[in-house]
């Protein structure tokens, strides 16, 4: 084994009760409104605290602290009280007074807790809580949890329908086989009554990346930002969104049906990494906040869906959409009906619309991003800082880097486009050149890659170093200085692996432990050794295919597999257990003969809470 103290060093210093320094960003990662369009309350994800903003004098009226990282915020309709959702493994909800601006108690929640929605009479608050996969149904007046929703993979935005009736959860990733015919998050809809889902919306194929959701004013209508990946196509160009492209889904809310997708891009421009949505109070325009090309979309929202329901009934509305279903890959679709708008700051995430204007988060450089629509002429934006900025480190740089689509070739893409959340995979399998064309392979998660060389699934890379700036030739198509791969790799090197939700009260659960022992037993750590569990060799394990049947994979950590699905090279595999029990799981994975069905369980209970 080639792992030294140093990689060590790394998981013991990531254990789930490790305090993380104050890094002094601030990183405004989402926000709301008042009704009265007086003040704005943005989360300052890194600071771990609310910005109260006054938007007369776009002045920071107060700052309060708050124990954990803010992941969501609403705020009741009476404007007295705003809830945070905030933390990770033990997540919360934050309850602040905002005429005292002080936090006065908090609710228990599930792990990565985030995208809080209130109900229509304010006693009932949903929150999603990402790791758990469930949204929890919290009673407002006791102050409990009432119950737990399952939803589908790694929920990140949710709203409720007009009559309160349906709640609409976007699922950031896909789930199943990577392998399948499609492949693509949904949406769950949960009718709050009998609490529990009662439909699921599917997307394209290729449809990951779900960031940002809400309602037209009416009601009618559902809108959410997304990536829409042409994963099946080989990697051999980027122009015209040849590997990745960027989408808003529109869903009738009412039918809980998909009306159609459409492209934010243009035909030589990207428009990476849409995050956040919202429509103006008088509905006339839908924004769009987009992280990776620092800018909006003001799209004319009525004119949307004339030419929506035109191309529904076959009118020819473009050289491509001449029906429904060219919609999706039309990239002169928002001609004449969309206004890009560049942004001053850099990283928007989270958009809303008070009066007038447009505030985004810009969450790399600390500011607030304001877009004024009531001249009806030019649209521009201007950046307002919302304290001292702080320069950033080489970690920081190389965030800012692998988010930045800017440097990309006609900006179609960035490196969080495939490894989202902090690294971690999309989901897909990609066809991307390393080894021949016309096998591809899944994505492989960026945690602990730098530790673990060689990289890449056949072990092509030597390691991280190679893989990084490969990428940025390769998929990126940019020639970078050497310097921004550097940070890159600095940034990577910073990641830490969150414990598994799988483990109760941070120690193995019972089937866990007897999972450990059957681990040893079965030979397990022959391959998947030591703290990093991995060798760092690569094997034929006996799961390859057709011209890849005698083909050595590298053995993957399995740190963080809980979050890491699908499984093997192709993601054939949807779950663990499905790589001990499958039909071609070859001789080391395949345990159905050599194991009960119980201690298959127990074994993938404990890889699990690894």
């Amino acid at each position: 084994m080639r792992a030294g103290n140093a990689i060590l060093a790394v998981l013991l210093l990531a254990g789930p009760g490790r305090a993380e320094p104050d890094s002094g960003y601030r990183s405004p990662a989402t926000l709301v409104a008042d009704v009265q369009g007086q003040r704005l309350y943005v989360a300052e994800y890194t600071a771990r605290r609310i910005a109260v903003v006054g938007l007369a004098g776009l002045n920071v009226l107060q700052e309060i602290a708050l124990p954990e990282r803010p992941n969501g915020l609403v705020l009741s309709a009476d404007g007295t009280r705003l809830y945070v959702t905030a933390g990770a493994a033990s997540g919360s909800v934050q309850i602040i007074d905002t005429a005292k601006g002080a936090v006065t108690g908090a609710i228990a929640a599930g792990y990565t807790p985030m995208a809080p929605v209130l109900s229509r009479d304010g006693g009932t608050l949903y929150v999603s809580n990402r790791h758990n996969n469930n949204v929890s149904v919290i009673d407002l007046r006791s102050k409990t949890e009432v119950a737990r929703i399952p939803v589908k993979r790694e929920p990140d935005a949710a709203g409720l329908s007009a009559d309160g009736n349906l709640l609409f959860v976007a699922n950031q990733l896909p789930a199943g086989p990577a392998s399948a015919a499609h492949v693509a998050a949904v949406v769950s809809v949960i009718d709050t009554r009998p609490r529990r889902v009662t439909g699921e919306i599917v997307l394209p194929d290729g449809s990951t990346g779900l960031r940002g959701l809400c309602f037209s004013p009416d009601g009618r209508f559902v809108y959410l930002t997304h990536l829409l990946a042409r994963y099946r196509l080989p990697a051999t160009q980027i122009e015209r969104g040849w590997i990745q492209t960027n989408a808003v889904s529109v869903i009738d809310a009412a039918r809980g049906k998909l009306v159609s997708t459409f492209l934010l891009d243009d035909i030589n421009m990207g428009a990476a990494n849409p995050w956040g949505v919202a429509c103006t109070e008088d509905g006339k325009y839908l924004c769009v906040a987009h992280a990776g090309t620092h800018e909006v979309s003001v799209i004319d929202r009525l004119a949307l869906h004339r030419k929506l329901e035109a191309a529904s009934r076959g009118a020819a509305v473009s050289d491509v959409s001449a029906e429904a279903a060219g919609v999706e890959n039309d990239l002169a679709f928002l001609t004449g009906i969309r206004t890009r708008v560049p942004l001053l700051g850099n990283g928007p995430r989270g958009i809303v619309a008070a009066g007038a204007s447009l505030y985004t988060a810009e969450y790399f450089t600390g500011s607030l991003g304001i877009i004024g629509l009531s001249s009806g002429g030019h649209l521009a934006a201007r950046s307002v800082p919302l304290g001292e900025t702080v320069a950033p480190s080489a970690e920081r740089r190389g965030e800012m880097l692998f988010h930045d689509a800017q440097h990309a070739m006609e900006k179609w893409l960035s490196c969080a486009s495939c490894h989202q959340n902090e690294g971690r995979p999309d989901g897909l399998n990609w066809d991307l050149l390393l080894d021949a064309v016309g096998n591809p392979k899944n994505t492989k998660s960026l945690l602990l890659a730098h530790q673990t060389p060689p990289t890449t699934v056949t072990g092509i890379r030597p390691n991280a170093e190679a893989s990084v700036r490969s990428g940025l030739r390769n998929i990126e198509f940019a020639d970078r200085p050497e310097e921004e791969a550097q940070a890159i790799d600095a940034y990577l090197k910073s990641l830490q692996p969150l414990p598994s939700p799988r483990l109760e009260n941070g120690r193995l659960s019972a089937s866990a432990e007897r999972g450990k022992k059957l681990f040893g037993a079965s030979g397990c750590p022959q391959c998947h050794a030591g703290r990093l569990r991995t060798g760092l060799e690569k094997y034929n394990v006996g799961t390859g295919r057709g011209r890849e049947k005698e083909t050595a994979f590298d053995t993957p950590t399995l740190i963080e597999v809980w979050r890491t699905g699908p499984y093997l090279h192709d993601g054939r595999a949807a779950t663990i257990l499905d790589v001990f029990n499958g039909r071609d799981s070859g001789p080391v994975h395949g345990l159905r003969s050599k194991l009960r069905e119980r201690e298959i369980r127990d074994l993938a209970a404990f890889i699990l809470s690894l």
